[in-house]
């Protein structure tokens, strides 16, 4: 399981338990399988563990006040709820579960869990009669049929002295849950072809035209696809990111080279995702020298690119075929437009006319249609979204 969270952003929630010291192997734990943690803590899990020791351990802030304005200033409970890609409470005591099947918010802790878009998943820790008790086993129902994963606990010696269920999953095997809710297997055994990033198309040897794209939505969605059991080719314009973990990748350039690629590997697959931001002209010439400068003004002729996504769709009607549109005005009517005119299942459509989502932004708010309705998945990091669209995805591949 070596780096089996990279790139994942888990928010370790801590409540009010003496199983809170374990609270810092946890961090620890999730650290070494790649995540990056933050941590929240209600006023009670501070009387057992420091949240100077879990900032220390973390390298971040440690969150404890709903009404932070320092805080609400940066990264409030909003945004702590966007950022994270699992909210993980751990230990969750008796007390924290009931708030949470409750729906409360009246703290940090539990206002995060209400607004966060991620998967919750509670680690319970407590007595074994309050574990036993009624009104505990009707919470974490509750929760289960809401979604929430519920991580143990496990049976033996409390603090108290007790023997029985109740004790907190150990560390390792928390971490180990962890992975495993990365690994949902919605697309087990499809084959996946994805595009990312932008195209550049070259002027001369040192010059080119391109675009704001950083390819981050389309290897979110790359990594998301292979967590979900996929067989991913990521065929990638010029981006500075790491290759998703068992993803291919392949490289290229222009429009024209990722036009081959796309064809090329499209008559293997099944779910075709087309998240690249290719240039629709080039130039008609590419100048063999660099092009010194010259007078006031330059003329630059300019030739279309080949449509790629619809390209892919004429040559394999059968693919499920997703297109992504990148717009600044008319959202739906611009997008319904492609859906038809490529011969699209579904396009993705957001708003690159705002400053806080979009190109080389962490967040995306987008808004899905097919030929009979629309999903718009408020905005949330890219991580999530693209988990959020993969399952999508995979329901509209099912579906055919």
């Amino acid at each position: 399981m070596t780096a089996a969270l990279n790139n994942k952003n888990i928010l370790l929630g801590v409540s009010g338990g003496i199983a809170a010291y374990k609270s810092a192997e946890i961090v620890r734990r999730l650290q070494d399988l790649g995540a990056t943690v933050r941590v929240v803590m209600t006023d009670g899990a501070c009387e057992f563990i420091t949240p100077l020791t879990l900032q220390a351990l973390s390298g971040y802030p440690v969150h404890r006040q709903l009404l932070d304005e320092q805080a609400e200033a940066g990264m409030g409970h909003i945004e702590l709820a966007r950022w994270a890609d699992l909210l993980l409470i751990a230990p969750a005591t008796a007390d924290i579960i009931a708030e949470l099947a409750q729906g409360s918010a009246a703290n940090l802790l539990t206002a995060v869990a209400l607004a966060t878009p991620a998967q919750v998943a509670v680690a319970p820790a407590m007595n074994q009669q309050m574990w036993a008790h009624a009104a505990s086993q009707a919470n974490i129902a509750a929760l289960t049929e809401r979604g929430v994963a519920v991580l143990g606990p496990d049976q033996g010696l409390q603090a108290c002295g007790d023997v029985g269920p109740g004790r907190l999953l150990a560390p390792e095997r928390i971490a180990a849950a962890c992975c495993q809710l990365f690994s949902r297997g919605a697309l087990q055994g499809v084959r996946v072809v994805i595009t990312a990033g932008p195209t550049r198309e070259a002027i001369d040897p040192v010059r080119y035209i391109s675009n704001h794209s950083s390819g981050k939505m389309g290897y979110a969605l790359a990594a998301a696809a292979v967590e979900a059991g996929a067989s991913v080719t990521l065929i990638s314009g010029p981006v500075d990111l790491p290759t998703p973990a068992r993803a291919q990748r392949v490289d290229v350039e222009s429009a024209l080279q990722m036009h081959r690629a796309a064809l090329e590997h499209a008559a293997d697959c099944e779910l075709f995702i087309a998240a690249a931001a290719v240039a629709d002209y080039r130039p008609a010439n590419c100048a063999e020298q660099k092009i010194k400068k010259q007078g006031e003004q330059m003329a630059l002729a300019l030739v279309k690119n080949p449509d790629i996504v619809a390209a892919v769709t004429t040559a394999f009607p059968q693919l499920c075929a997703i297109g992504f549109a990148a717009e600044t005005e008319q959202l739906e009517q611009y997008a319904r437009g492609k859906l038809a005119a490529k011969g699209l299942t579904a396009i993705v459509a957001n708003n690159v006319g705002r400053s806080d989502i979009g190109f080389n932004s962490d967040d995306n708010e987008v808004t899905v249609y097919t030929s009979e309705r629309s999903l718009t998945f408020d905005k949330r990091g890219k991580g999530q979204l693209a988990r959020d669209l993969i399952d999508h995805f995979a329901q509209l591949l099912a579906a055919r």
